[in-house]
């Protein structure tokens, strides 16, 4: 299975960012980059929320339903700048960030350099389509429980042990230094500030040089 990164080289990633380039009014180089942090830190919460039973069921029941299907993947273009769909993905990030999507649009942000109207923007319109993924993906692999989900994620997230470690990759990204205060460390993070930074952290999960 391809890593969430090697995805944004295909067809369908290329298609990804032309829409949201569009839409932004931003190049695609920009873009681009704005989404390398996006998508991975959205399957990172993700993940992070499918560590309980609870969190899992629900991952499950909200990928079986019809708009999540991975019908949004055959018409990017069409469908990115829509209001439905800014409104769904602002609705999945409120509840895998669980309030605390500001900060990591200031992630997106720094890494990228659009503005943080934007990179909030880059976040909605990202977040349907990782679930339309994960629902197209889970239909086809017949994944059916909390274990054949977490092995799709990990894939995704490039799985095997790097995936793994750390119960809790959102908390290691959003509050490295452990204070509770994630808006420093996420800063620290995309501006290298921090020991290894974001890059590092992010080139660690997807095998990056």
């Amino acid at each position: 299975m391809a890593g969430i990164l090697d995805l944004l080289n295909s067809d369908l990633g290329k298609s990804l960012i032309s829409g949201a380039s569009s839409y932004l009014g931003q190049g695609k180089e920009q873009t681009g980059s704005g989404l390398s942090a996006a998508l991975p830190l959205i399957l990172g919460a993700l993940k992070n929320n499918t560590a309980t039973s609870g969190g899992a069921e629900g991952l499950l029941g909200a990928l079986s339903k019809d708009k999540h299907d991975g019908s949004i993947l055959d018409n990017l273009g069409d469908m990115l700048g829509k209001e439905d769909t800014l409104k769904d993905g602002a609705n999945i990030l409120g509840h895998v960030f669980g309030g605390k999507e500001q900060s990591v649009a200031q992630a997106v942000s720094a890494k990228s350099g659009l503005d943080l109207g934007k990179s909030m923007d880059l976040l909605k319109m990202a977040a349907p389509v990782i679930m339309g993924l994960l629902g197209k993906q889970s239909r086809q692999n017949n994944v059916a429980d909390g274990g054949g989900l977490d092995n799709l994620l990990g894939g995704l997230l490039g799985g095997g042990n790097q995936a793994k470690e750390g119960q809790s990759l959102i908390t290691k990204i959003l509050d490295a230094n452990g204070d509770g205060s994630i808006i420093d460390d996420v800063m620290g993070m995309v501006t290298g500030s921090n020991k290894g930074g974001l890059g590092s952290i992010l080139g660690g999960l997807f095998g990056g040089k």
